[in-house]
Protein backbone atom coordinates (compact mmCIF):
# COMPACT_ATOMS: atom_id res chain seq x y z
CA UNK A 1 0.00 0.00 0.00
CA UNK A 2 1.41 3.02 -0.73
CA UNK A 3 0.87 6.60 1.34
CA UNK A 4 2.40 6.96 5.35
CA UNK A 5 2.10 3.93 7.54
CA UNK A 6 0.99 4.37 11.47
CA UNK A 7 0.08 2.30 14.58
CA UNK A 8 -1.95 3.66 16.08
CA UNK A 9 -3.23 3.06 20.06
CA UNK A 10 -6.06 4.01 22.06
CA UNK A 11 -5.89 3.76 26.16
CA UNK A 12 -9.13 4.02 28.23
CA UNK A 13 -8.08 5.63 31.15
CA UNK A 14 -11.43 5.49 33.42
CA UNK A 15 -14.92 6.17 32.40
CA UNK A 16 -17.61 8.61 34.09
CA UNK A 17 -17.83 6.25 37.07
CA UNK A 18 -15.25 5.11 39.24
CA UNK A 19 -16.40 1.80 39.62
CA UNK A 20 -16.39 1.25 35.77
CA UNK A 21 -13.42 -1.07 34.72
CA UNK A 22 -10.64 -0.12 32.43
CA UNK A 23 -10.49 -1.62 28.90
CA UNK A 24 -7.72 -2.81 27.53
CA UNK A 25 -5.78 -0.88 24.89
CA UNK A 26 -6.90 -1.12 20.97
CA UNK A 27 -4.10 -0.89 18.66
CA UNK A 28 -4.35 -1.14 14.85
CA UNK A 29 -2.60 -0.06 11.80
CA UNK A 30 -3.94 2.57 8.96
CA UNK A 31 -2.00 4.11 6.12
CA UNK A 32 -3.15 7.75 4.94
CA UNK A 33 -2.19 9.70 2.13
CA UNK A 34 -1.16 12.81 4.17
CA UNK A 35 1.19 12.78 6.82
CA UNK A 36 -1.37 12.89 9.81
CA UNK A 37 1.49 13.74 12.09
CA UNK A 38 2.30 16.89 10.36
CA UNK A 39 -1.56 18.50 9.87
CA UNK A 40 -2.07 17.67 14.18
CA UNK A 41 1.16 19.40 14.49
CA UNK A 42 -0.30 22.69 12.11
CA UNK A 43 -3.73 22.68 13.98
CA UNK A 44 -1.53 22.63 17.72
CA UNK A 45 0.03 25.57 16.40
CA UNK A 46 -3.00 27.47 14.58
CA UNK A 47 -4.32 28.05 18.37
CA UNK A 48 -7.61 27.35 17.32
CA UNK A 49 -8.08 24.33 19.53
CA UNK A 50 -6.49 23.48 22.87
CA UNK A 51 -3.55 20.90 21.87
CA UNK A 52 -5.69 17.44 22.47
CA UNK A 53 -8.70 18.82 20.59
CA UNK A 54 -6.22 19.74 17.69
CA UNK A 55 -4.64 16.38 17.58
CA UNK A 56 -8.26 14.08 17.84
CA UNK A 57 -9.30 16.22 15.36
CA UNK A 58 -6.60 16.15 13.10
CA UNK A 59 -6.17 12.35 13.22
CA UNK A 60 -10.04 11.82 13.89
CA UNK A 61 -10.64 13.49 10.66
CA UNK A 62 -7.77 12.35 8.61
CA UNK A 63 -8.53 8.13 9.83
CA UNK A 64 -12.21 8.58 8.60
CA UNK A 65 -11.57 10.64 5.63
CA UNK A 66 -9.24 8.50 4.00
CA UNK A 67 -11.87 5.46 4.70
CA UNK A 68 -14.61 7.44 2.92
CA UNK A 69 -11.71 8.10 0.18
CA UNK A 70 -11.00 4.27 -0.35
CA UNK A 71 -14.80 3.49 0.00
CA UNK A 72 -16.34 6.40 -1.92
CA UNK A 73 -18.79 3.96 -3.86
CA UNK A 74 -20.27 3.24 -0.75
CA UNK A 75 -23.61 4.82 -0.79
CA UNK A 76 -23.31 5.93 3.00
CA UNK A 77 -20.36 7.55 2.09
CA UNK A 78 -20.66 8.94 -0.84
CA UNK A 79 -23.36 11.04 1.04
CA UNK A 80 -21.14 12.96 2.79
CA UNK A 81 -17.81 13.46 0.60
CA UNK A 82 -19.06 16.90 -0.64
CA UNK A 83 -19.50 18.18 2.82
CA UNK A 84 -16.38 16.26 4.09
CA UNK A 85 -14.49 17.82 1.46
CA UNK A 86 -15.65 21.20 2.35
CA UNK A 87 -15.01 20.92 5.91
CA UNK A 88 -11.98 20.09 5.38
CA UNK A 89 -11.42 23.49 2.30
CA UNK A 90 -12.40 25.58 5.26
CA UNK A 91 -10.56 24.29 8.50
CA UNK A 92 -7.46 24.91 5.99
CA UNK A 93 -8.31 28.12 5.13
CA UNK A 94 -8.77 28.60 8.45
CA UNK A 95 -5.18 27.76 9.68
CA UNK A 96 -3.92 29.90 6.78
CA UNK A 97 -5.84 32.93 7.55
CA UNK A 98 -4.33 32.17 11.44
CA UNK A 99 -1.06 31.88 10.36
CA UNK A 100 -0.72 35.16 8.43
CA UNK A 101 -1.94 36.60 11.44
Amino acid sequence: MKGHRYRVTIEHLGGPQQDMPVRPPLCFEAVNHDEILGIVTRLQASGAYQPDEAASLGIGLKLFSEVMLKRRDDPLFAALLPAIRAFIGGLKARNKAIAAG
